[in-house]
This record gives structure tokens, sequence and C-alpha cells, in this order.
């Protein structure tokens, strides 16, 4: 039989019901070779020749290959329809050359499948190719790209600038985003502006809003209404003054569907819709790809098979009838600028089935596949047909004019189905308005506030101005900063000025974050100190390699390398002649040079100028030292240039890098009680620290606690936690309350009890103490019983029950001695067996718990002669010997090795797809 190989065991497993007994299929669970983290796996000197090594957990998944082939030799690489594809049906090929598995008369082909579907799976059997040379020497420029940035940059990095992670040629740009946003906020300068609206009614008693566009005969700019003077006299303008509708203008308009979804767009929608990170996005789009249900996720393309455009046109006109069918097919056209990687667009496989006549799905994966399915019959349906209206109402003397927009929708057409999800607020545009003849009286409404209107006022309360009936207001506005990215907006961004390719934009965003350059809160993107430093070093030290020109036009050169229209040695030659010496040139600084480098081109953020004109890198703690920038393991923080003697410091970002951040709320016992920030938030602390005590007692502010509203009383509260509750009636020992880690508890010896609310710590009594305690002893007495499962979901192939079972840190699949961990959206009782053997093999597979190998019996020593006492006695010597080479071989690795782990972990490729 054939041996067709997939990467993954669900694809594999779909596959394999399409062709029938007839064939062997198996998975080579991704790639199966990579580059070694270690000097010289891409040799400059030898033409970038690269070394390439087998990973231990792929060795078992070749071998099993190997041994299916020896009974037919016949392999059919059937891997995903992208370089990374192509990139492994080569590695395989290659691998199994080496191992002289396959010959050179055995038969070889590689086919491709957009749609894991019995139809396109049988098509593409039938017509079988070579592995496409062009795509793989695409695949080897990036990897050897990523290789010699990531290995010669990171370790500049390690001895640079302590605590930093890695680099990389991709990541480094994304990075420099993030970060360069962050710095237009910090330096941003809010202007004050203020607007004017009324409430009016037409003659029939329809309430609308208009807002105020003329004020005493010219046309308002945003800026004219600069104070609350200015907007007190223009409400008075308008409350004071009768009003009429001047004009009425409706505009015919229409709007088209957007695009079917391509891999960047689907991960902006995603992020906005459903607040789905686009790794999330990503793995929930795999599983729907190898179940069968949608076509390729990974695709830069935006056109549509002609069978699966005609199959939406009769799925529309069946739902919604032959009105929403457009008279000729909607044509996209395709973005990417090298064709043999432009797949079709992401769409469902069968446009019959919707969300909810696909049973088995996890709640991800449905709310995914019914944006997919919305999306794709949208782009096919007919325009949405409008009216947009705008009234005009103005004063008798034309000294003021208000204007009212709307809009009607009078045919819905794709809006039926789905509408593109926004990154900014929807605009007064999209209002509906009501009935409004011109030349008709427009009044103020009267009684109370309704609606948006009333919202606007109570939200503004203080920088509303209210005239005439309530009906007439002005608000205060501040122009805002450019918003933190999103992922929707930062991949939206990367497509734009083209950096690195839709497909690798998960991995690359979900690196930053594991390196803790970037967090994420509230699905913003916020640098951290550490990400920050990173950046301005490379802007200082590589700036042409994290230009966003140069690694967009790197992007074009390697998609003119996988057109087959370039080389791409010559095109690494090129690279790294320039880059090797800037490497060689920032290896001979020193640190010192390098952060006065970095403190001087961070001093705008670092020191800003300060109320009373005094110089910002003046220490505010001993008042004669000069602030400077330092690092540490933890990242980058200012510090005062008398250390040790002042041990001032704070962040270079955020709340505690403002003057003022850090203050004396009072005096203690000859002690300052400082207020202050540090990294993980605002603290108090007693005194400052000194020789005799470099950690003076310090507490962090609870959950809740607003740093602007503490006082010294608050503080010392804090401080003289924790709070003695009394002596337990049964042993008479100390029942302690007070904030921790996980946060409010009590503690009996070493039991601990939590608290509800912060405010219990400093109320609880002793009754309710022993009682909360007493509890939490019950619940320990019951841990020894064996836990129960949560769901019991059958047999593994290879025999064994497999269950769901509750555990401490989460829910998890087990099998015999393997224990997996649940996915966090992944709810337990959603779990498959088809799930479940696939991360028990996942994880047995990264090594698992394995069966101890058998035991040799030991060997009976000869008796010995005493005419070879001599002998023997060498014999000991020499087994001393050997037995203590082997102790020192088990020691603990040197400095080297172990430096070459952490690069082993540091270097991974930047642009690996999920």
């Amino acid at each position: 039989m054939p041996v067709v190989v997939v990467e993954s065991p669900a694809k594999a497993k779909t596959i394999n019901t399409y062709l029938g007994s007839g064939y062997t299929v198996l998975a080579s669970y991704g790639h199966v070779r990579d580059l070694p983290p270690k000097d010289g796996s891409v040799d400059t000197e030898n033409d970038f020749e690269m070394r390439w090594e087998i990973g231990t957990d792929s060795r078992k998944h070749v071998k099993a290959i190997a041994d299916a082939l020896k009974d037919d030799p016949s392999l059919i690489l059937a891997t995903d329809p992208d370089r990374e594809g192509e990139a492994i049906s080569w590695h395989l090929q290659e691998a199994l050359t080496k191992r002289k598995v396959l010959k050179k008369d055995t038969p070889v082909s590689r086919v491709v499948f957009n749609a894991i579907t019995k139809k396109a799976v049988t098509e593409a059997m039938q017509n079988p190719r070579e592995v496409d040379a062009p795509l793989v020497h695409a695949y080897l420029a990036r990897r050897a790209l990523d290789y010699l940035v990531g290995f010669n940059l990171s370790p500049v990095l390690w001895r640079k600038l302590p605590g930093a992670k890695s680099a990389g040629r991709v990541q480094s740009v994304c990075l420099r985003l993030i970060v360069e946003r962050e710095m237009e906020i910090e330096a941003f300068d809010p202007r004050e502006y203020w607007s004017v609206k009324a409430q009016l009614t037409t003659p029939r008693g329809q309430e609308f809003e208009a807002r105020l566009t003329v004020l005493a005969g010219k046309k308002l700019d945003r800026f004219d209404l600069s104070d609350r003077t200015q907007a007190e006299m223009a409400v008075q303008a308008v409350a004071s003054r009768e009003l009429s509708v001047a004009s009425v203008e409706a505009k015919p308009a229409s709007r088209n569907p957007s695009a079917p979804f391509m891999t960047s767009t689907l991960q902006q929608e995603a992020s906005r819709k459903f607040g789905m990170g686009a790794r999330a996005t990503m793995s929930a789009a795999q599983r729907l790809y190898e179940a069968g249900h949608i076509t390729y996720m990974r695709t830069d393309g935006i056109d549509m098979a002609p069978e699966a455009v005609m199959a939406a046109r009769d799925e529309i006109k069946s739902r919604y009838g032959e009105q929403y069918v457009p008279k000729s097919p909607r044509m996209y056209k395709n973005k990417a600028k090298n064709a043999q990687e432009a797949h079709e667009c992401i769409r469902p496989t069968d446009m019959s089935r919707d969300a909810g006549k696909l049973a088995r799905l996890e709640p991800e994966q449905r709310k995914l596949y019914d944006l997919i399915w919305k999306r794709t019959l949208a782009c096919q349906m007919e325009a949405a047909r409008m009216e947009r209206t705008t009234v005009d109402i103005a004063s008798r003397d034309s000294e003021v004019v208000l204007r009212a927009t709307g809009q009607v929708v009078l045919f819905d057409g794709f809006l039926k189905v789905y509408e593109e999800g926004r990154d900014d607020v929807e605009s007064d545009d999209d209002r509906r308005l009501p009935q409004i003849h011109q030349g008709e009286a427009a009044k103020f409404a009267s009684g109370a506030l309704k609606g948006a209107f009333a919202k606007a006022t109570e939200e503004n309360k203080e920088a509303a101005v209210l005239g005439g009936p309530e009906a007439v207001l002005a608000l205060q506005h501040h122009t805002q900063p450019p918003p933190r990215y999103t992922e929707a907006t930062l991949v939206k961004r990367m497509e734009e000025l083209g950096i690195g390719r839709p497909s690798t934009y998960a991995s690359v965003i979900g690196t930053i974050q594991d390196r803790d350059y970037v967090t994420k809160d509230k699905n913003r993107l916020i640098p951290q100190d550490k990400g920050r430093i990173v950046t301005i070093f490379l802007l200082n030290f590589f700036k042409r390699y994290v230009e966003y020109d140069f690694t967009a036009s790197l992007e074009e050169q390697l998609d003119d390398v996988s057109a087959g229209k370039a080389d791409y040695k010559e095109l690494l030659a090129k690279f790294w002649r320039d880059f090797s010496a800037a490497i060689a040139e920032t290896s001979e600084l020193r640190i010192t040079e390098v952060l006065d480098v970095l403190d001087e081109a961070l001093a705008p953020q670092l020191y800003p100028p300060r109320e009373d004109g005094s110089d910002p890198r003046q220490c505010p703690q001993c008042g004669t030292g000069q602030l400077h920038l330092k690092t540490s393991r933890t990242g980058g923080f200012v510090g005062c240039g008398n250390y040790p003697e002042c041990r001032y410091t704070r962040p270079i970002g955020g709340d505690g890098a403002e003057t003022g951040a850090d203050r004396v709320l009072g005096e203690d016992g000859g002690d300052d009680i400082w207020l202050k920030t540090g990294r993980f938030g605002p603290y108090v602390q007693r005194g400052e620290p000194t020789e005799e005590q470099p950690k003076p007692p310090r507490a962090s502010l609870p959950k809740g606690w607003q740093a602007d509203a503490m006082d010294l009383d608050k503080a010392l509260t804090l401080l003289s936690l924790p709070r003695f509750v009394g002596n337990h009636p049964e042993d008479g020992e100390p029942i302690e309350a007070g904030l921790g880690r996980f946060g409010p508890f009590v503690k009996h010896g070493k039991l601990y009890a939590n608290l509800k609310e912060v405010d219990e710590v400093f109320e609880i009594g002793m009754n309710r103490a022993v009682e909360l305690l007493a509890q939490k002893a019950a619940g320990r007495a019951g841990r020894g019983a064996a836990a129960k499962a949560l769901k019991e979901l059958g047999e593994h192939p290879s025999g064994g029950a497999i269950s769901v079972m509750p555990g401490r840190y989460g829910p998890y699949v087990k099998w015999e001695k393997v224990n997996a961990t649940l996915p966090k959206d992944l709810e337990p009782e959603a779990v498959t067996l088809e799930q479940a053997i696939a991360l028990v093999d996942e994880k047995a597979a990264k090594g698992g718990k394995k069966k101890a190998p058998a035991k040799k019996a030991a060997a009976k020593k000869p008796a010995a002669k005493k005419t070879t006492t001599k002998k023997a006695t060498a014999s000991k010597t020499t087994a001393s010997k050997t037995t203590a080479s082997k102790t020192t071989a088990k020691k603990a690795p040197s400095k080297k090795t172990a430096a070459k782990k952490a690069e082993a972990a540091e270097t991974a490729p930047d642009e690996t797809a999920e």
C-alpha cells in the first residue's frame, strides 16, 4: 500500500476515511527537522550550507514512516498547500533518503488539496507533482535569515542588556510598532474643545438630535469653542432662538460586502467580535480545516473557486430569496504578490451547512465557523441600499445653524446575514432620523432628557453646560491619543506595512508576549520596560534591521525567491555582509556606553520637565544625585547615581516614571511612610533602604484600593499586617489575618483560609475565623480520597481507559500514567475521545511518563584467585576510575553547556507558522 504522509493525526484520520484501505496514512507531527541551536548550523563561510537535525520527538515518527515504506516503497507527500507544507515534504524526502529508505527509483509524489473533502482529496491524488523547489528555497531563505538574526543578535542583547531574551527579524519590528505607539501616547498633549447639541422635536412629536455647525454666521471648526465660557455663550445663542428646518437633502447610497476571509482578516474579525487572540483563532481554524469543514486557513488569497461561488449563490437564493442574489457573481482580486502562495480564500467546504448543522464542535470552533460561513455568503450577496439624509435647522437670522444626519436602510442586502466589525466608534451618520419636512418648525424637546442625550449629560456632569429648557447641551472634549494596538489593529498595521506574512502573525505576536516584552490588558497590547529598552537598543545600534521599509523589502525579495525569480543564496550573502559588520561593531561596546546612548534616547520619557522648573534628572530623594538608566535581570529602571548611599529607584515607563509618583504620606516613629509605584503596581513602604536594612517593610495596595485615595492611616494599617485576631480556643496558638499573593486570608499555624473581601482582614472576629479554618481543615481531610472522573471518554487505541479528571490547577485528561492539561478554551464536558487521544499522544511524545526498562540481572563475580591479586587490584582501580568518570559525566552541565541550552531556548524560528 502506498504511504501517504500528512502533518497531523487528526488530518490523517479524516483523509484515511476518503482513501480507504488501499493506502497507509501517517502523520509527520509537523516539521521533522530543524537547525540545531548552535554555532555553525548555517555555515556563512561555506555558501550558507545548512546542517539539519531530526528532533528527538520526531525520530519515532520518521521511523514509523520508514518502516511502512518497507512493505510498499511508494511515498505520497500530502502536507499543507503552502510554503511550510512544501518544506515539510522536502524535509521528509531528504531525511528518508539519508536513511537509505528512499532510493533513486522509489516513486515519490507531492499532492496538494485546499480542502479536506473526498472530492478534493481524490482529485489531488489523480494530479501528483514533484516538490516545488522555489517554494522550498523561499523557506530555506526565511529559516536561514531567522537563524542568522536570532543566533547572532540575541547573544549581543544578553551581554549588553541583562534580562533581554531575544530578537528576531520580524518580532523586533512588530515590537517596535507597539513601543512607538506607547511613546506617542505618553508624548500626547490633549487639547480642549466643546461641542453643542440640541434635542429637537418635529410638529408630530418625534424627537431627534442635531449638532451646532454655524455660530454668528460662521462655520464652526473643531476647536472654535475652546473653553467653558465660549460654550456657555454658544448654548445661550442656540436656546434663545426659534428654529425651523432650512433644508432636507436625501441622497441614495449603497454598501458592498467585504471580501471573503484570508488569514489576516479572519484574525482581525475574530479579535473584534469575540476577543479571540491570533493564536486561538488559528488553533480553532486548524481544527475546522482538519475536520473537513473549511478550506485551508493559511492563505493570502481572497479569490473563490467558481464551483464555490455558484454553491454560495444557490444557498443565498434558497435561504433568502432571489432578490438577494446579484445578477452576476462577485469577483475579488487576489492581494497576494506571489501567485504560488496565493491560495483560495477561507470558506466553508459545504455552503449548505451552517453552524447549527455541525455537531461536536467546541464553542470557539462553532463561533469561528459561523463567522466564516456568514462572511462567505455575504460576499456573494446584493449590496445594501440606503438613503442618507442631511437636515439643516437654522434661526431666522441664520446666525445659528444645527445639522442632523442619519440614514434609512431601503434594502438590507448582505446586511441580512453579516456586517463587518469596526475598530473605531460608529458615527452620527448611522442614526435613524424621523420624518422631517423643509420649512416646518423645530422646537426644543420639553421635559426630562431622553436616550443618548440623557446618557451624555449623565456621563459628563462636570463637563456639561445646559441651556434653555434643558434641551441644549454643551459637552467638553479633549483630543485623544492614538489607541494602543489590539491584536486585530496590529495585524492590520503589519499587513499595511508589508511586515511578515499573514500566516505567521499569530506566532510573532505570541512570541513577544512569551518573552515578557509585551502584555495584554483588556485586549490592548502594552509594552513592558524590557521590551521598550530592547526596541531603543535596536533602533540605536541596528536601526536598518528594524526599519519598516527594509523588512517589507526583504519580504518582497523572498516572494521573488518563491516565484523562482531570484537566488536565495545571493539574498543571504547580501544580507549577511552588512549584518555581520553591525554585529562585530556593537560587540566591541561596553555596557556603560550602551546605557549612556539609551539614557539619552529615552530622556524625554524618563525625565519629563517638572512643574517647578527644577532639573528633571535630580534625585527627588537625596537631592544631590543624578538619575540614570540602569538595567537588571528583570528589565530596566531609573536609579540614583549616589547608590549605595541613596537607593532611590523607579520604573522607566508608566505612572511610576511621572514626577511626583513617589510621595511621602506622613511620618511614623521617625520613619517617612512612602507611597511608591513598582513593577507590580503601587505599594506603601516604611522608610528607605539602608545598609542595615536593605529591604524596608512594604505592602502592596489591595485590589480596589486607589493610590490617589491613600493617606497615612491607611498606609499604617497595611504596614501593620498581619493582624492578630486572637488565640485559637483549642491549642492557644495565634490566629492572624493578612494579605497574601492569593488575596486576603486568616492563618492558624500552617493552615490558611481565604477571605472574600479585603475589608474582612481588618474586621474578622474570633468566631468567624475559627469557623473558616475548621471548614478548610475539613476540606483538606478529604484530599486523600481518589478523585472522581468528570467524564469517561472510552479506550485509547493502544489500550487503557481515557478520562477527564479534576485537578488542583484545572481539569486534565488522564491515560494510564500520562496526564495532559486541557487548553483553557476547552470545557471538560465538551472534550471528545479524539481530542483526548491527540492531547495525551502529544504529551507522551514530548517526554511523558514511560515504562521503566527492565533491569538486567547482575553478572556473577568470578572467584578471585590468590595468584592474580595484583591484576585484580589493578582491575578494581580501573573500574573505580571508570565509575568516577561516569559519575562526573552525570553532574550538572558546565557553564558553556548551559549557555548553549539557553541559546536553544531563545533562537527558535522567528516565523514558524503554528
